[in-house]
């Protein structure tokens, strides 16, 4: 049975493994599942349709799986999807999802989201990433893999920001980020690779050269973005070391909707 703190609420219709933890004050509801070694702290509340991975860490003073921040939304049990190992500090808030998009959000694998962080409805974030404190996510937005969103990034609806990318600090963010491209500023604007970033995860010499020469065909070079695309499949065959890397961020462009930073 899990081992819950006499103080808190938890309904008898929630489905906790018998290895979870829940601290006082807390709350979970009915329609929440929470999978082995996950630890709920106190004064934490875990309502709606939720669904948490394993081994999760929740400290103090969250609110999981609220109704989300929508006029359009009508009450309809809309979900959110915690994976495993991710570790959500103080007064964060996650939301779950609208009819009016798949009608659930999700949070990956291994992220580390710091105080204060928001994840609006249908945000769809992947794996390995870290919010640093009060970095927010409206509505719709896509955040790849092990991206990093510093202190009080703001994410506008409908954003995709792309594996890798880092969004600096206070940045104000209406377009898309390519992956691997480091963006600040208000409004924000591109200041190259986040060359550190990939020497941190393993990147090869040859693969960030050409990741950076994919980036300089982009933002450098003058052509517009559909002559840069074109371009981009030529470098593929030029860098055969950074060829996965460049059809990553040709496949990105292919999809940004709100256009891409400058």
């Amino acid at each position: 049975m899990a081992t819950i703190h006499p103080s808190a609420i938890v309904d008898p219709r929630a489905q906790l493994d018998s290895s979870v933890e829940v601290g006082a004050f807390s709350i979970i509801g009915p329609h929440v599942s929470i999978d082995a070694g996950t630890v709920v702290g106190p004064h934490v509340v875990i309502e709606g349709h939720t669904t948490i991975g394993k081994d999760n860490k929740f400290f103090q003073f969250s609110s999981i799986g609220a109704p989300p921040q929508d006029k359009k939304w009508d009450g309809e049990p809309t979900r959110l999807e915690v994976g495993d190992r991710n570790t959500v500090r103080e007064f964060c808030t996650f939301n779950t999802g609208t009819v009016q998009d798949e009608g659930v959000t999700r949070l990956g694998h291994d992220n580390w989201i710091s105080a204060y962080c928001h994840l609006a409805h249908d945000c769809q974030v992947g794996s390995n990433t870290i919010f640093s404190n009060n970095a927010q996510l409206a509505g719709h937005v896509e955040v790849g893999d092990w991206a990093i969103l510093s202190g009080f990034a703001g994410v506008h609806q409908f954003c995709k920001i792309g594996a890798h990318a880092f969004i600096g600090m206070y940045t104000s963010l209406t377009q898309d980020v390519p992956p691997f491209v480091l963006v600040s500023g208000n409004p924000a604007s591109a200041h190259g690779v986040n060359i550190e970033g990939m020497k941190r995860r393993g990147f090869t010499r040859p693969q960030i050269d050409g990741v950076r020469a994919a980036y300089k065909l982009i933002y450098r070079s003058g052509m517009t973005l559909e002559q840069a695309k074109a371009a981009l499949v030529d470098q593929q065959h030029e860098s055969p070391d950074a060829a996965l890397d460049i059809g990553a961020m040709l496949t990105f462009l292919g999809t940004a909707s709100r256009g891409i930073v400058r």
